[in-house]
């Protein structure tokens, strides 16, 4: 199996498990450079990207540029790594020579979805089955900006971000409950990217809990406080996926003592 897709990221980051376990489900071969959010700083973002000693660092400062969402200080990124991701952001994805470059975790996860022989995982080729499972992965991605922005801006909180955050969490969640109503899964009969993307943010989401005192301390409750309760076809859905071996291969340990 031949690589289809590379990907330069933080690690461990569950926004890059969605390429993952779609590329195991479809068997389609996704490589993943990179190391913790701190280390970053001593990588040259490109998609032959590598770490490199301070001295290296030293012969690279034509490449150094200041460091934008969540990444503080001095980063090394090639003209070639911002001519393919304009936005300069990771995961940032590759297609197998590095011609082209493909951003944002849910288009990465459809580029995996689309170079794979296993054709249900995005909408049997079907363009309206396709656009629903879309419908699915924007909703989606709406939900997981706001998560971004709410972890930066924890240790500040203040209403504005957290009810943002309340709203689009009920709106987002409140969506699959309704639609896992219709269906064992979130856009029909069968497992899709939909299921695959809301797994992993979802699961990120819900490490909320793991700030606990510091919400607390600022007035604020856990906003997932009540997942189980309030969103429980959601809850089950999230488990039953979560603990199948395709999932647990890269996920194994992420929600011990989250949830049950």
């Amino acid at each position: 199996m031949s690589e289809k897709i590379r990907i330069f990221s933080y690690l461990p980051n569950p926004r890059v498990w969605k390429s993952l376990i779609t590329g195991r489900l479809g068997r389609v071969k996704v490589k993943v450079l990179g190391d913790k959010p701190k280390n970053l700083v001593d990588w040259l973002w490109d998609f032959d990207a590598e770490k490199l000693s301070n001295l290296e660092l030293d012969d690279i400062k034509h490449f150094e540029r200041q460091g934008k969402r969540g990444f503080k200080g001095s980063l090394y990124k090639t003209d070639s790594f911002l001519e393919k991701h304009p936005f300069g952001t990771v995961p940032a994805g590759f297609n197998n020579d590095g011609s082209i470059g493909i951003f944002e975790s849910n288009s990465i996860m459809r580029a995996v979805a689309r170079s794979s022989n296993v054709t249900s995982l995005y909408g049997d080729n079907d363009p309206y089955l396709q656009s629903r499972i879309d419908s699915f992965l924007d909703a989606n991605l709406v939900f997981s900006r706001e998560f971004q922005v709410y972890v930066l801006e924890l240790k500040s909180l203040n209403d504005q971000f957290y009810n943002r955050m309340k709203a689009a969490y009920s709106f987002y969640i409140g969506g699959i409950e309704n639609a896992l109503s219709t269906g064992k899964f979130i856009s029909g009969s069968y497992l899709t990217i939909a299921d695959i993307s809301f797994v992993c943010d979802v699961a990120q989401f819900l490490r909320e809990r793991d700030r606990r005192t510091i919400i607390n301390e600022q007035g604020y409750e856990i906003i997932s406080k009540n997942f189980e309760k309030d969103f429980p076809k959601s809850h089950k859905h999230l488990m039953n996926l979560y603990n199948k071996d395709d999932f647990q291969k890269f996920m194994k340990g992420y929600l011990d003592g989250i949830l049950t």
